[in-house]
């Protein structure tokens, strides 16, 4: 396999699924069972979910809500994301341990990186939840700074589109995809890939981000093997 320990991104929304709001099950259980096929081959597997589905800070501020009030509301609904994903593991035969930046014992353990590494090592699917714990950050930089000090191999981003394109392809149906982008040629040609201070992390602490399509049933175990699926961005 390409890799051996592996930090997977998912966003908030891509659980509502069919719905307006709140959680979709069969999105849950597809995303367990695509985890679990990577699982199976002795691959690591660390989880960031954002919160998007519950709360997003951002939006909540520009509603008139203080922003640091909201980014910890949004938070929460990470955490909320990431037990009800948790569960879904669980029931796919998995063993996981949720982990928070900020506590909650009743439900989670505190994040402890050594702690989070030997899970890792004994075979645990260890899901990262409240993001960095502090505002003004976003679950993108939770994933890339937690990425980082569990000392993963690559970031995976999972999305709705095929990987990084010159134009919006949801947009423009004549986007143009890159198979493979550097951190510069990203930075050069304005690309969306993730915010500034994670992509600059990435950067910073040369962590190759795969986007893909994480939608399609065996992106992420093709990933694994090597194959060529979604924009690797890299040095």
């Amino acid at each position: 396999m390409q890799y051996k320990r592996i930090l997977l991104k998912l966003s908030g929304e891509a659980l509502l699924g069919e719905r307006q709001y709140g959680i979709d099950p069969k999105i849950l259980l597809y995303y367990a069972q695509e985890i679990k096929s990577v699982i199976e081959q002795g691959i690591e597997v660390a989880i960031v979910i954002g919160g998007g589905n519950i709360f997003r800070g951002v939006s909540g501020a520009s509603n008139g809500l203080d922003r640091v009030q909201g980014d910890y509301m949004g938070m929460l609904a990470t955490v909320i994301n990431g037990l009800a994903l948790q569960s879904a593991l669980e029931d796919a035969g998995l063993q996981t341990r949720l982990q928070t930046a900020i506590k909650m014992e009743a439900m989670a353990e505190p994040y402890i990186r050594r702690r989070a590494v030997r899970h890792l090592e004994k075979g645990r699917v260890v899901i990262f939840g409240s993001g960095t714990g502090n505002p003004y950050f976003t679950t993108d930089t939770a994933a890339v700074l937690r990425a980082v000090e569990i000392d993963a191999d690559v970031i995976l981003k999972g999305t709705r589109v095929d990987g990084v394109y010159n134009v919006d392809p949801e947009k423009d149906e004549n986007a143009v995809m890159f198979d493979l982008i550097s951190f510069n040629d990203v930075l050069k040609k304005g690309l969306k890939v993730m915010d500034t201070t994670a992509f600059t992390l990435s950067q910073e602490n040369n962590l190759p981000i795969i986007v893909f399509n994480m939608n399609k049933p065996g992106n992420l175990l093709k990933i694994m093997a090597g194959e060529q699926i979604g924009t690797k961005v890299t040095h």
